[in-house]
């Protein structure tokens, strides 16, 4: 038996890892991928075993482990260099914390199984999935880069109805396709099953053709209003672990400017240069950014182009005096406190400044976990080089406006995975989204691509364009059907210009956010509530 499940639970990592982007072809894979999962819950359930919660929980995150450590093996990459007796426990986070999240799930759904039918189990099983996915997406541990539904990514087609549902109404239809598959699997043991297992089948055609059609219509009829708007994107490509006291931060800017000026037009609207792109290693005071050099470097350039603005990632800081933020660090000897940010400015021919503050920061890189509780860490990842903690935020976003009255929505780097935040920017009056990002700490591997294709997934669930520019690659321009327009190659120096129409309807999704995984996750903390007095009940008996 311990060899079949075995079986089962690796057959269902691969599955999934093999459907999973950057991978071409092979999507359909995610609609049979979980099957040899449930074929593994049931055979332990049905088993003489008297650890079967030990089984389905240890037994399902072997699974799932192999499907997360194949797909983002390339987190590694991007952390390593704050030494690995850091770097290795952070880790810990993409390649065990969501397949253990996911364990859960399944655990709970054994422990539902136990007191409910098969049918209602199953579908307590999809909302504590669901639930995984939410609370993997709030929290000070959030890395939503494995829902379910992202999976769909390299096949947008398919999913034009993000439009309606986000990403979540993808795990209900990989979820729903799989139970179907495996119910059908089931009845084959039951010849008193056929009039029951052709339901089934044709519940099965129902469940992939309705979903798929719909989509491929509202694709081929979608139709953008013309808005043009002239948007430049440019790639620099220096190299992230060289930017730091090798290549002057003049001399990087410079670089950003004679690309720019290659592509700029004079009716060009916005300049758009990736995450940190004006970094000094002391930094760049925000309340005092007029008078930088780096400042009015990019104002000259400006000049010519009355109308353009230069969006860029910057690394800055603020001085509090008083009310100090929670993040903010005091100033030895001085009762001043500092702030640090991964930010995003937008600069014009005017005095006008606009700052955004990264709010959706990488756990255990750009900020330290339940802050507050585990504050007493911060001068270990100091003493280890680390970053940990190091940086503020600000928890709404902010829309850069031109003086021409655009809205942009600065989304950085990994931001561009929480489509709920990002429709925020849409409410609040971004006609575009510009994703501003610094792929090259992972270097030449999928994860590149898979924030490209992601990328794809705002577009559908917004229809706006998305307008980005990695520090490396990829860049690219992606319209309001998700469809790649332009894209940069790796490891190029280039620029790119694109005439983008401009959106200020607002989508369903966007109005409504992840209604479907908060329904969902209310549903599993009734029934997490009932199995809880189930269980007291029956202690008391």
């Amino acid at each position: 038996m311990k060899n079949k499940l075995l079986f089962l639970s690796i057959i269902s990592g691969l599955l999934l890892w093999i459907a999973w982007p950057p991978t071409h072809y092979t999507t359909f894979l995610l609609f049979v991928g979980l099957v040899p999962m449930l074929l593994l819950l049931e055979e332990i359930m049905e088993s003489n075993s008297n650890r079967k919660g030990f089984l389905i929980f240890w037994m399902s995150f072997l699974g799932f482990f192999i499907w997360n450590t194949l797909s983002v093996y390339w987190v590694y990459n991007s952390i390593k260099t704050i030494g690995a007796l850091v770097a290795v426990p952070i880790s810990f986070i993409p390649y065990s914390l969501g397949p253990l999240l996911m364990s859960t799930a399944c655990w709970l759904y054994y422990r539902l199984r136990k007191i409910a039918p098969l049918n209602w189990s199953l579908a307590g099983l999809v909302c504590f999935w669901i639930g995984y996915e939410y609370l993997h997406q709030s929290w000070d541990l959030a890395f939503p880069w494995m829902t379910l539904g992202n999976g769909f990514a390299i096949s947008h087609q398919w999913i034009q109805w993000y439009e309606y549902t986000g990403v979540y109404g993808g795990t209900i239809w990989i979820w729903l396709v799989n139970i179907l598959i495996f119910l059908i699997y089931q009845s084959l043991k039951k010849q008193s099953q056929k009039k029951h297992r052709q339901r089934l089948v044709a519940a099965v055609v129902l469940a992939i053709v309705l979903p798929l059609s719909l989509s491929l219509f509202m694709y081929f009829q979608y139709k953008e209003q013309e808005d043009p708007s002239n948007i430049v994107v440019v790639q620099p490509n220096i190299d992230p672990y060289e930017k730091v006291g090798t290549i002057s931060t003049s001399d990087q800017i410079n670089t950003l400017i004679t690309l720019s000026k290659k592509v700029a037009q004079p009716n060009t609207e916005f300049i758009i240069w990736p995450e940190t792109a004006i970094f000094d290693e002391k930094g760049i005071d925000e309340d005092q950014i007029r008078s930088s050099n780096y400042y009015l470097q990019v104002q000259r350039f400006l000049y010519p182009y009355k109308n353009a603005n230069v969006l860029t990632g910057i690394e800055s800081y603020k001085f509090y005096s008083h009310d100090p933020t929670p993040s903010s660090e005091q100033i030895p000897g001085y009762t001043m406190f500092v702030d640090r940010f991964d930010a995003a400015v937008n600069i014009e021919n005017s005095a006008k400044v606009q700052f955004y503050h990264k709010s959706k920061l990488v756990p255990g890189v750009e900020q330290m976990p339940f802050g507050s509780a585990l504050s007493f860490l911060k001068p270990v990842f100091a003493h280890l080089g680390g970053s940990t903690g190091s940086y503020g935020k600000q928890d709404e976003p902010t829309v850069f406006y031109s003086q021409s009255g655009i809205g942009a929505a600065p989304v950085i780097c990994y931001e561009s995975i929480y489509g709920e935040y990002v429709g925020k920017y849409v409410l609040k009056g971004a006609q575009f989204i510009a994703v501003i990002t610094n792929d090259g700490w992972w270097e030449n591997t999928s994860g590149k691509d898979q924030h490209l294709d992601y990328a794809k997934l705002r577009a559908i669930e917004t229809r706006r364009w998305v307008c980005q520019s990695g520090n490396t690659g990829l860049s690219a321009f992606i319209n309001q059907r998700g469809d790649v327009v332009q894209q940069t190659k790796w490891w190029t120096q280039t620029a790119i210009k694109q005439d983008i129409n401009l959106n200020s309807d607002l989508t369903f999704y966007v109005k409504h956010g992840d209604y479907l995984a908060k329904a969902a996750c209310l549903i599993a903390l009734i029934i997490i509530i009932f199995l809880l007095v189930n269980k007291v009940i029956i202690k008391v008996k």
